[in-house]
């Protein structure tokens, strides 16, 4: 098994645990929604310290159910690793075809000295 795979195999594992272990643990229990957003925690911390706060700004799109935001958030994850992904893939393309051109040169140089060296020896 190369470094390599060793490494995405690990780190397979570390995403996995972080998923599964507050679950497993029970973490939030004690809560009425065990795992809502920062967002939503932090407007109940400051309602709770200063209820007379008004926020500046009001969202430009409110959502009418949990179930849409939750969808919405989602479709973004998916497009900002979507987009993460084909830079990361353009990338190592790039490195990729740089590599196997300097390889193609490096044959056709190597040829063409073995070619001319044929020639001189006749």
């Amino acid at each position: 098994m190369s470094r390599n795979t060793k490494i995405n195999l690990v780190l397979l594992f570390v995403v996995a645990a972080l998923a599964v272990l507050p679950l497993a643990l029970g973490l939030g229990d004690h809560k009425e929604e065990p795992f809502t957003g920062a967002d939503a925690e932090a407007e109940t911390a400051i309602t709770e310290l200063k209820p007379d706060y008004e926020p500046w700004f009001s969202p430009l799109y409110e959502p009418p159910s949990g179930e849409i935001e939750s969808a919405l958030f989602s479709l973004q994850a998916a497009l900002g690793a979507g987009v993460l992904a084909y830079y990361f893939g353009l990338r190592r393309g790039r490195r990729q075809g740089e590599q196997r051109a300097l390889e193609r040169a490096s044959d056709s140089a190597l040829a063409g000295a073995a070619a001319k060296s044929t020639a001189e020896q006749d």
